[in-house]
């Protein structure tokens, strides 16, 4: 075979897999992000619904269609012709122009009001972005837990199969227990169980992503690289953060458009106190030509106070509604501001102690006792227990690791932005 249809053949059977590898989302948050925004319905639908919000002010902002009328006078010109609708052969007819017209200012609310609550659906269509990428955030971070999990539990695995051999050699020498030879297989066995149900969990987790993509939920994921670079110190201060989040949070700028459009609301209640108008004009045909003019304006008379004052204290009411829901949305998120940036903090000094004392302080406990171990002067559950503690403080330095990226991913819900 020539050197070209060689490089021709691997180009074709290793080339395509890599394409298609590089086709599955999943190790990278960015491109996770990017599709669910393309793809999640239930923000398509907010997306479409806040495009709806927009188009009705144009609708409330709008005067009523005109109406047209016409009026056959004398049909039978005094009983000496049968009926008929033409023009020139009834006494008259006049035809009707007719337009409504509001009181002058509720047009304007009107369409401020439509604005105001059009500015409220948008809020919540932000709303349904930031959950929706904080929940795609989680559940990337849930993955690479559990990938690098698994990754330990193996690693874990090999080195428990590791010393079960060193056991056997040990017992077989008699320098050892049946015990401790024992104790190695329910070891190995309870870290083969581990690995069963992380696999349960990763298949879980994959599904769950692929729901928040509006993939199949078996639809293959590529293994999640890396998590995102923690915010700096500066940028998670707590002043700054929360003076932040009171001028970005969905939640509160949804609100406070509820509050525009409840204050404007209440206005346009006080101008129905006065009346509306309709305009006519009305040419009359007599024969074959217009002969006659007449204009007309029609005013309805607000006599019934009664509804109009209950109108009025509803919209005072619906008002005050608004500013104790905006109150109550701004006390939670101040609150959940607090508890996430305290658990980043926490996360923060827990990885940071893991790393720099705790995991060095249980590999030197591991190969102190191993090195005891193999001299005959440990004995073998000495030597689990310190495997035991070098797998825990792997573990908590992933969990914190996670953690802290998982609370961010709340406050940049809280923020409706990145930090």
């Amino acid at each position: 075979m020539s050197s070209v249809a060689l490089l021709t053949l691997l180009a074709l059977c290793g080339g395509a897999p890599a394409l298609a590898q590089d086709t599955v989302p999943g190790a990278d948050l960015a491109q996770l992000l990017t599709l669910a925004k393309a793809h999640n319905p239930e923000y398509a639908s907010m997306r479409l619904e806040a495009q709806a919000a927009s188009e009705r002010v144009v609708m409330a902002g709008a005067l009523m269609d005109p109406k047209f009328r016409v009026e056959w006078m004398d049909i039978t010109q005094g009983g000496t012709q049968s009926p008929t609708l033409s023009p020139s052969g009834t006494g008259s007819t006049q035809y009707t122009i007719m337009q409504d017209l509001p009181w002058w200012g509720k047009r304007d609310l009107k369409r401020a009001i439509a604005t105001q609550e059009a500015q409220r659906v948008h809020g919540r269509a932000h709303g349904t972005w930031a959950d929706l990428a904080a929940q795609v955030k989680t559940t990337h971070a849930q993955r690479y837990f559990l990938h690098n999990t698994r990754q330990l539990t193996q690693e874990l695995l090999d080195l428990t199969n590791h010393l079960a051999q060193l056991t056997q050699v040990r017992y077989a020498g008699g320098l050892a227990l049946q015990q401790d030879a024992i104790r190695a297989q329910v070891e190995q066995t309870t870290l083969q169980t581990e690995l069963v149900a992380l696999e349960s969990q990763a298949r879980q987790a994959d599904a769950r992503l692929n729901t928040l993509l509006a993939r199949p939920a078996s639809a293959p994921l590529a293994v999640p690289e890396s998590l995102p670079v923690l915010p700096s110190v500066a940028t998670l201060d707590a002043d700054v953060l929360l003076a932040r989040v009171r001028q970005r949070n969905p939640q509160l700028f949804s609100e406070d458009a509820g509050i525009q459009a409840a204050e404007l609301s209440r206005a346009l209640s006080l101008k129905n106190r006065y009346p509306d108008f309709t305009l006519a004009i009305t040419p009359t045909q007599m024969q074959s030509r217009i002969k006659e003019w007449s204009l007309m304006l029609e005013m309805n008379i607000p006599l019934q106070q009664g509804t109009r004052r209950a109108q009025e204290r509803e919209a005072q009411a619906m008002l005050a509604a608004a500013q104790s829901r905006r109150e109550a949305v701004a006390n939670q998120v101040a609150a959940d501001v607090a508890d996430n940036l305290a658990a980043v903090q926490a996360a923060q000094r827990t990885e940071q102690l893991t790393t720099s004392s705790l995991l060095p302080q249980a590999e030197l406990t591991f190969q102190s006792a191993l090195a005891g171990y193999e001299n005959g002067k440990l004995d073998f559950a000495t030597l689990l227990e310190a495997q035991r503690q070098i797998r825990q403080a792997r573990l908590g330095q992933l969990k914190a690791h996670v953690d802290a990226h998982t609370r961010v991913a709340e406050l940049e819900k809280l923020l409706g932005e990145a930090l």
